[in-house]
């Protein structure tokens, strides 16, 4: 009989209060600039990303902090009442709790976004952007939206969209498109003060990869690196993507030591 491998247990998330809620949050503690996780709209932080990002801060003695937004993961809170100014407040109040030193912000999808606005109160070392969906509660959501379900989202405040990562359908809210527009950073230069790395897939059919050259446009000259791969979808969780991304971390965490 072959020897079973056990798995390892998994490490309990610590609660944090925030605003009245409870958010799950993970931290492994380490040497150099911290690095924060943010996740994508409805996903968690024990997702296949933010797991390879914890093996590489444990294999080299870094510091990593990650969380679930409100309504996301372990967290309390309800998604569906939730909108980016939340999730933003979540995400500011995390970092100047678990990570005062000036941080390295790792955000995709939806995080990518998050990152960006946090930038301007977090002052971080670095960015690494996955897929980032900046403004897409009103570039890849409204504006891509037919006229009934802007009706209906207008009228019934809700519009339960399908997802093909999860067997539940996305609420996409009036509230939340309402909110967005107060955030929305495509309109102008977009300056966060320190080094962005951005990947993304060239088949990435929820954050199309002309998405992320609007932004790239918006950014400094300087400091800013691309990485685009052809055949990479939106997760870019593969074996590859997963080394890309830890190398990107890698060559902003060496920078600051």
């Amino acid at each position: 009989m072959q020897a079973q491998t056990e798995t390892p247990p998994r490490q309990p998330a610590t609660m944090l209060a925030v605003r009245g809620r409870r958010l799950a949050t993970l931290v492994r503690p380490g040497s150099g600039p911290p690095v924060v996780w943010l996740g994508g709209f409805r996903s968690d932080m024990r997702a296949t990303k933010a797991e390879a990002l914890d093996d590489w801060a444990a294999r080299n003695g870094r510091a990593f902090v990650r969380f679930d937004y409100t309504g996301h993961g372990e967290s309390e809170g309800t998604f569906a009442d939730c909108t980016i100014s939340d999730w933003l407040a979540d995400a500011e109040t995390v970092i100047a709790a678990l990570a005062p030193r000036r941080p390295i912000l790792v955000g995709s999808s939806m995080g990518g976004w998050i990152a960006l606005l946090a930038a301007a109160k977090v002052g971080p070392a670095g960015l690494v952007l996955i897929a980032p969906a900046t403004d897409f509660t009103e570039v890849l959501m409204w504006q891509q939206f037919p006229e009934e379900i802007r009706r209906q989202v207008i009228r019934d405040g809700v519009w339960q969209r399908g997802s093909q990562y999860s067997p539940e359908p996305t609420p996409v809210t009036r509230a939340l498109i309402e909110d967005g527009r107060r955030h929305l950073m495509l309109g102008g230069p977009i300056d966060p003060g320190c080094p962005v790395h951005i990947l993304q897939g060239m088949a990435d059919p929820d954050v199309p990869w002309p998405h992320a050259m609007k932004l790239v446009e918006r950014l400094p000259e300087a400091g800013v690196v691309l990485t685009l791969v052809k055949e990479g979808d939106h997760r870019l969780s593969g074996p590859a993507d997963l080394d890309r991304l830890v190398a990107a971390v890698e060559g902003i965490a060496a920078r600051e030591g």
